[in-house]
């Protein structure tokens, strides 16, 4: 209880921060309509280039996977790209500042080249990991999922090193696993609370379908299947800012060894204590 308790601190304390700076919302907002109008030009590229007949018949196959693979990456970039400008923001509000949009938005343009890069390492590795998975028994998908978990726990700083360190992708990456063997604990409580605490939150968003189906039987099963994916879309929004509320934390206390300003009392020195 005593994990679930701190994972629980954390996350308060995280939204604490976007309470001060509401407009990081923004960010994962204009990350996710920037995602779906990627895919959209997607679809619409492919429709255009090989024509509506050739795509019900299965032909195109290679522009189909080349234009899946460039939206693949894009993706990665953009979400890369926003997480950056949240943890920018994160950090000006850790360290006394007051912090938008376009001060978020400035810091990440000023490493889009170290993010591009850093995106192409993630979505390759992502690829092959799934890829993997696809091909082997039980065991390894195992193997596979615990070596996907160990990647995002050796990355996980690898975006505020490199924004903050000016250091290249591979250099991050070895900063970021060199970190994490010092802040693991905290890591993994904050992230695996933040997760459980949103994956409750999100659980009575499948009473706006129940109650919908009873009151309205089909038709008020759809209106609330609707009302539940905004509030889904909501609840992912804030927790995609509170997850890089606490890895800029995070990472200050990793970095420098002291705790983030309104972080105090969550007992860093000691993350699975009762």
């Amino acid at each position: 209880m005593g994990k679930i308790s701190r994972g629980w601190k954390l996350t308060k304390l995280s939204l604490k921060v976007i309470k001060k700076d509401k407009e990081i919302l923004l960010l994962p907002l204009i990350s996710g309509l920037v995602t779906i109008l990627l895919l959209a030009s997607f679809i619409g590229g492919v429709f255009i280039s090989i024509g509506f007949d050739a795509v019900a018949e299965g032909g195109g196959t290679i522009l189909f996977l080349a234009g899946l693979v460039m939206f693949y990456l894009m993706s990665y970039f953009v979400s890369i790209f926003f997480n950056a400008a949240i943890i920018g923001c994160a950090t000006m509000r850790l360290e006394g500042g007051d912090p938008t949009v376009k001060d978020g938005l400035r810091i990440a343009m000023d490493n889009i080249g170290r993010i591009f890069l850093w995106a192409v390492i993630a979505a390759t590795v992502g690829v092959i990991i799934r890829s993997l998975q696809q091909r082997v028994g039980f065991i390894g998908k195992l193997i596979m999922g615990a070596l996907g978990i160990t990647w995002t726990l050796v990355t996980y700083f690898v975006v505020p090193v490199l924004i903050y360190e000016k250091v290249g992708p591979w250099a991050a990456m070895k900063r970021s696993a060199g970190m994490i063997r010092k802040s693991w604990g905290e890591t993994v409580v904050g992230t695996l609370g933040l997760g459980i605490i949103f994956l409750l939150l999100a659980l009575p968003g499948m009473l706006f379908i129940i109650i919908g189906a009873a009151v309205g039987g089909f038709t008020g099963a759809v209106a609330g299947l609707v009302i539940a994916i905004v509030y889904w879309l909501i609840l992912a929004m804030i927790q995609a800012a509170a997850q890089s509320v606490l890895v800029a934390a995070l990472y200050k206390y990793a970095n420098t060894g002291e705790i983030p300003s309104g972080f105090e009392g969550v007992g860093f020195s000691s993350p699975f204590a009762s």
